[in-house]
């Protein structure tokens, strides 16, 4: 995706390019659900001040304008995509279940280093723009999208994502521990960063609903993560 879009057209193309696989999913007359990936920029710009945000939060496209955070284009088209789906869903009887994500973190395939890991190596070795961030295992993700495939009846958002939030120093005493050849920023640069916390985030409904999460240890989360970029020479 390209973050350097105007606001206007990366939101048209994401919101037509979701509303389009909807569309082909309807002629198909075979699919009754949809998964939808979302993005926990989804909730963090509602206004309101929370240590822990549920599927009950929506961000405030005008908030986001008016505010302009880090990849605020970015962020206002994933609300809107959202809602996009949401409402054709509920037009068409379509079983659209979005699956809000915080960073996703884990090996990859892909040719290009995948965001959420360009941000923890900026974040790290670099000072990106987050202090604080919720973070879940790629393959956790993928267990969750099926689960709800397979649920007998889901209902609205769901959440997946570890409880609580990392820090750049925990995540640097992660690497640190694991590979000690790669440089760890002091922890006084660390606590003089003046970057943006994301609020934890409840994955309490997905869980009752009877998800059990796989990875949760934070070094089991990135120890994939950091081999596979070694491997690749991000790292």
């Amino acid at each position: 995706m390209d973050y350097q879009e105007d606001v206007e057209t990366l939101s048209k193309r994401t919101v037509d390019g979701a509303l389009g696989v909807l569309k082909v999913c309807i002629a198909s007359k075979t699919v009754k659900r949809v998964v939808f990936t979302a993005s926990c920029t989804d909730l963090m710009y509602s206004g309101k001040e929370a240590e822990e945000l549920d599927e009950s939060y929506w961000s405030d496209v005008d908030l986001i304008y008016k505010l302009k955070p880090n990849m605020w284009s970015f962020c206002v088209s994933q609300v809107l995509a959202e809602k996009a789906v949401l409402e054709f869903g509920e037009q068409h009887e379509l079983d659209v279940v979005p699956m809000i994500l915080p960073f996703v973190i884990g090996p990859f395939i892909c040719s290009k280093l995948p965001d959420p890991l360009k941000t923890w190596l900026l974040g790290v070795f670099e000072h990106g723009n987050y202090r604080r961030y919720p973070v879940v295992h790629v393959d956790d993700v993928v267990r969750a999208h099926i689960f709800m495939l397979e649920h007998q009846n889901p209902k609205g958002r769901y959440i997946c994502s570890l409880s609580g939030t990392l820090s750049i120093k925990e995540i640097a005493e992660i690497i640190h521990a694991i590979y000690r050849e790669y440089p760890i920023p002091t922890i006084d640069s660390i606590k003089n960063s003046k970057k943006e916390d994301i609020p934890s985030l409840s994955s309490k409904k997905l869980i009752d609903a009877g998800f059990e999460f796989k990875y949760v240890r934070p070094k089991e989360i990135f120890e994939e993560a950091i081999q596979c970029c070694k491997e690749k020479g991000y790292l």
